[in-house]
């Protein structure tokens, strides 16, 4: 509201309220009051002091709208109601060239003593606020704290400086509704606010859609990237054929075998990378396993990647609905979609490190004597691996298949002996996925190789560096009994 405005609602306030009596205030939010000043035609003063849009005019609402709109009453409500209470209106001005209106009161105390009190609504931007003065000039108590020299409690008031002249169009002419320019900014306001609602509304539908859209479409990339790193499965398997097929004949060079491809009809000499084994049977068994690890990736993957591309459509078909409801302004459309929600992945509730019985791991005791814990579930391995064990312990995950991580304490960096490490190898594969196999791989590091990647599910880890065993899936270990 420029000068001109708030002049003539000025002028349209003292015509309706000066001499009138002040009856109530309503607070209908943290900056907004609305006072009932006994005005001649049942109107109430509105008035919205928070920095985004100050304003000041008389509003037409009852007196049950105004009940059910009240929030609870603010320290400064409940002093005007205190002070002001049958208190009556003897001036209302806008200080000149300032865009504050000011309204005196005299009230009659129980004793019969004569109060004067001043209502200040100072509509200016970010310094917006209300003030009630006493009789001196003085600052009694704000709507905002305010410490600035003039503003604070007990200083006498002065407005805000200008920083630069507040000027409008003397040409222009006073938009009005049936003469008057407090219905025009009453309607004017609401459609702000109603439009402003509507926006938000729109952009808290749209940023949901557009953020799963973001995590769906950064999946399946992550997917792809992974399908890629795993190689392809059948190229692994020929080479591993070929080598054992080429034991007795291929030939070492500084890069690779160098064998015949039966597969070919020409049966040319190909080589295949050593992958820094001295053998070909030794070389032939890492490609299997890389054909195992690719073969299973792609088919979990694939899976994965359907699903993912398959949310992918749907949410942009969503998407494409909401922007024709914004179009359409729609609002019903849209307030039946689910609203924007933080995208936190739920934290895993805090164990009690007091808990004697580890509800969150098994536990076993090596043959040498090691302490071997293994987790049991998603939640248990994260806080396991990542909670319970150290940088120097020994960690343990069945290769390729879901299971529990495995953790042996390393007992004063002591060096983990054979046997120990082939237990724990023994569990992770027992308790995995892999347990009807009559071998497993199981891959082992220190536990400060372990990483958990931003936002993955609870129990997927990475690892920096590892080395790997083949064991049969059993229980060699002594477990513990659990403490009760």
């Amino acid at each position: 509201m420029d000068l001109r405005f708030i002049s003539a609602v000025c002028e349209e306030l003292k015509a309706v309220a000066l001499g009138s009596v002040f009856r109530r205030t309503f607070q209908l939010g943290e900056h907004t009051l609305v006072f009932d000043l006994g005005a001649a035609d049942g109107r109430y003063l509105f008035v919205e002091a928070g920095p985004a849009r100050p304003r000041l005019y008389l509003t037409e609402r009852t007196k049950r709208e105004l009940e059910r709109a009240s929030t609870a009453t603010g320290a400064f409500a409940q002093y005007l109601r205190k002070h002001l209470a049958n208190a009556r209106i003897t001036k209302i001005e806008q200080l000149p060239d300032e865009r504050v209106v000011r309204i005196d009161l005299d009230n009659v105390t129980d004793a019969g003593h004569t109060e004067k009190w001043s209502l200040v609504f100072q509509l200016t931007g970010r310094s917006a606020n209300i003030f009630l003065l006493d009789g001196n000039g003085s600052v009694a108590m704000s709507l905002r704290e305010d410490r600035t020299e003039g503003r604070r409690a007990g200083d006498r008031y002065s407005p805000p400086e200008r920083t630069s002249t507040i000027t409008a169009s003397d040409e222009c002419e006073i938009p009005t509704i049936d003469g008057s320019i407090s219905k025009w900014l009453d309607v004017h306001f609401s459609e702000v606010e109603a439009e402003a609602e509507f926006r938000s509304l729109a952009e808290s539908a749209r940023r949901r859609v557009k953020s799963e859209i973001g995590r769906r479409t950064k999946l399946a990339a992550n997917l792809r990237a992974d399908l890629e790193q795993h190689g392809d499965a059948e190229t692994w398997k020929k080479y591993g054929d070929l080598l054992l097929a080429n034991t007795a004949t291929a030939t070492l060079n500084e890069t690779g075998f160098v064998v015949t491809d039966f597969f070919d009809e020409a049966t040319p000499m190909i080589e295949i990378p050593h992958l820094d084994q001295k053998t070909p049977a030794e070389t032939a068994e890492k490609y299997f396993r890389r054909y195992t690890k690719a073969r299973n990736a792609r088919d979990e993957i694939a899976t994965r990647l359907a699903a993912a591309e398959s949310e992918l459509a749907s949410l942009r078909t969503e998407l494409a609905e909401i922007e024709t409801a914004i179009e359409a302004r729609d609002e019903e459309f849209l307030r039946s979609r689910p609203s924007a929600k933080p995208l936190r992945q739920k934290q895993p509730k805090k164990h009690d490190r007091s808990d004697d019985t580890r509800t969150y791991a098994r536990e076993f005791v090596s043959s040498d004597g090691f302490e071997i814990l293994v987790g049991k579930r998603s939640k248990d391995n994260d806080y396991l691996t990542f909670r319970i064990a150290r940088s120097l312990d020994t960690w343990l995950h069945a290769a390729d298949y879901p299971g529990s991580h495995v953790v042996i304490r390393a007992a004063g960096k002591k060096v983990i002996p054979q046997r120990t490490l082939l237990e724990a190898a023994q569990l992770a594969a027992f308790y995995s996925q892999a347990k009807g196999h009559p071998k497993a791989a199981v891959h082992y590091t220190q536990r400060k190789f372990v990483n958990k990647p931003k936002g993955a599910a609870p129990g997927l880890v990475r690892l920096a560096s590892f080395k790997t065993l083949l064991v049969e899936p059993k229980i060699t270990a002594k477990q513990k009994e659990p403490t009760r």
